[in-house]
């Protein structure tokens, strides 16, 4: 499994281009390494899978009840926009125009891990997002998380 760390700022050519930072790249498999899928984030920012992340991800939607309407409403929204990329020559990545407008991203881009996948921000969205973020509110959403990584380890 595929384990990102880091954050990265990059700056998007107009054609919507912008490097891979080598950071990143070192951290890739090196089966499938210039392979990727992008599709929308949960969040108004979008989310970069390697293949090798994609793959098991794209198999359990594709099991989904088709019977089921939360289930073709989830795969809509999911699926929606889900673009094969790959690095060109020079190690770029081009996101199409459509996603380029959903996460609002013009210029000045921040690429942060996220465990398996790599989220893509508009740097200034990703800066407010932390913004109402206090230390307080931190330690309280840590407790709360990692707790029921513990009852879930318990049980």
């Amino acid at each position: 499994m595929i384990g990102f760390l880091g954050e990265y700022e990059v700056t998007m050519d107009a054609k919507g281009r912008f490097l891979l930072p080598v950071g990143f790249k070192k951290q890739l498999a090196e089966e499938g390494a210039g392979q990727f899928v992008i599709n929308r984030g949960i969040e108004a920012c979008l989310t970069l899978y390697p293949m090798q992340s994609w793959e098991p991800i794209f198999s359990d939607v594709s099991k989904l009840n088709d019977f089921d309407p939360k289930v073709r409403q989830f795969r809509r929204y999911f699926l929606n926009g889900a673009t094969h990329l790959e690095l060109d020559s020079a190690g770029r990545l081009l996101i199409p125009k459509t996603l380029m407008e959903y996460a609002g991203l013009e210029k000045d881009v921040v690429l942060v891990s996220a465990v398996n996948k790599i989220e893509i921000w508009d740097k200034n969205k990703y800066a407010k997002f932390f913004e109402s973020f206090t230390p307080e509110s931190y330690s309280d959403l840590a407790n709360e998380v990692m707790n029921k990584v513990d009852e879930k380890l318990k049980s």
